[in-house]
């Protein structure tokens, strides 16, 4: 039975995205090409251009599709995870995982790229502070803190904040026995400065 069309839209737009964070991570942007994403997503040039009219367009969905992805995998990460202090641990471990592969190798590519490309940074800077603003809610929701208390939102911040800094040094080598330190001792860092978590359902 053949594909409907509607169907068929939504796979070529899906191939197009994962294409173009695929290449954007191996090439950069400069490199980066409408073509060379319609070629590695198997699709042509015309089918991707109908889909995305210009690079921006593209990675305008790239951006929002690898916020959506990070989300959903926090979330499914964080399912049974135990309540209390001693959930503190294991939330730190899933949001200090949260920038590193090659999404965040992809992510990294763009903000180079728009520090010095202003119609790159128009489009990124907004579509940024959106995820960003996301993560934080996730971490918020995750800790199970309340963000009204003073120095709550500042706690939570920095551990994104550290999250994005490990991310960094992990592209140039492995940093994993590290990072596994780090968790450790920023949970004990967090324990005493956050108050009683809550349980939380950080499922939709």
């Amino acid at each position: 039975m053949p594909e409907p069309r509607q169907e068929r839209s939504r796979t070529t737009r899906r191939k197009l995205i994962d294409a173009a964070v695929d290449c954007i991570g191996e090439v950069g942007w400069a490199g980066t090409t409408v073509a060379l994403i319609a070629q590695r997503a198997g699709v042509s040039r015309g089918a991707a251009q109908h889909h995305f009219p210009t690079r921006e367009d593209l990675v305008t969905a790239a951006v929002e599709y690898v916020g959506e992805v990070q989300i959903a995998e926090m979330r499914r990460g964080a399912e049974g995870l135990p309540a209390g202090r001693s959930r503190i641990e294991p939330v730190v471990d899933l949001l200090l995982n949260l920038y590193t592969g090659p999404m965040f190798r992809a992510a990294l590519h763009l903000w180079v790229a728009a520090s010095s490309d202003e119609s790159l940074r128009l489009v990124l800077v907004p579509l940024q502070a959106k995820v960003g603003r996301e993560a934080h809610r996730l971490a918020v929701d995750l800790l199970g803190v309340d963000e009204t208390q003073p120095g709550v939102r500042e706690l939570v911040q920095s551990t994104l904040d550290l999250a994005r800094g490990l991310g960094l040094a992990n592209l140039l080598a492995d940093d994993t026995h590290r990072r596994r330190r780090i968790i450790r001792h920023w949970a004990r860092v967090l324990g005493p400065a956050l108050p009683e978590p809550e349980v939380t359902s950080v499922g939709h």
